[in-house]
């Protein structure tokens, strides 16, 4: 197989019952395009299955790849581990339950080359943004709240940090996963907040999504933990813990998004 172009990463807990359409559909894409590339499911620490399934696709075709974590360790751990594996120029971290669905990665795609970004977002909060199917309204006012509380303590301008669709340079954003320490559902925040002190430049992009019922976030408890979370990472940020960890990529280009947009947003996490 020649060297992939793109790795997409899919953090995987307990998703033996819809990864494997996820993982036809991302196959599919890449047939479509021609484009070389690979597919790296990496287990939470699944105990329905995940592992075996991702590994049947694999015997027929080589470009998927499995990871597997002995425990249930977070996404933000999945994602991570992916990440530094993928072997890609560039790499789309996608949520196992495609509620973004695969096609929107042209979009990115196009969009990362003609802004020169090194990271470009999925958003479901911009004018552009289609809401196919939206979540129940008090996970909206939910997602509306933690939004603002991310904006005031980290001074992030995104309308939406949370949606599971992102695409990134990789050899600029492995110095950045190299330093990342949440393991769980703040770490797109975590990202987010080094890349900018990093001087990356960051779009928000307008994508398609319809809600996933099966959501693996729990509404006040994962809610809570991304609060501390958040807290803890503004104080890493003040105390220079991430300038003691090794891999920050030497700042270049403007320390902010490359375009932001000030619409107002619905927020919430996928």
């Amino acid at each position: 197989m020649s060297a992939p172009y793109i790795s997409i990463v899919v953090p995987a807990y307990n998703e033996s019952r819809r990864l494997g359409t996820t993982l036809d559909s991302m196959r599919r894409w890449l047939d479509a395009r021609g484009t070389p590339g690979e597919v790296i499911v990496v287990d939470d620490g699944s105990a329905d299955g995940t592992s075996e399934l991702a590994e049947s696709r694999r015997v027929g075709d080589r470009r998927v790849r499995v990871i597997r974590l002995a425990v249930n360790r977070g996404k933000g751990a999945a994602v991570r581990a992916g990440a530094l594996a993928a072997g890609g120029r560039v790499v789309l971290i996608s949520d196992a339950d495609l509620s973004t669905p695969i096609e929107e990665l042209d979009r990115l795609l196009a969009r990362m080359r003609e802004t020169s970004s090194d990271i470009v977002i999925g958003s479901r909060a911009l004018t552009g943004s289609q809401v196919e199917v939206p979540q129940p309204i008090w996970r909206r006012a939910m997602g509306r709240g933690f939004n603002l509380i991310i904006r005031t303590l980290t001074d992030l301008p995104f309308r939406d940090t949370q949606c599971g669709f992102k695409l990134l340079d990789r050899e600029r954003t492995a110095p950045i996963f190299r330093k990342m320490v949440i393991d769980r559902f703040a770490y797109d925040v975590e990202l987010l907040v080094l890349a900018r002190l990093a001087g990356l430049r960051i779009l928000e992009e307008p994508v398609r999504w319809r809600n996933a019922p099966d959501s693996r976030v729990t509404p006040l408890r994962s809610s809570w933990n991304m609060f501390r979370d958040v807290v803890k990472l503004r104080r890493r940020v003040r105390t220079g813990f991430y300038r003691a960890r090794e891999g920050d990529p030497a700042p270049t280009g403007p320390t902010g998004p490359a375009e932001s947009a000030s619409s107002p947003g619905v927020g919430g996490s996928c």
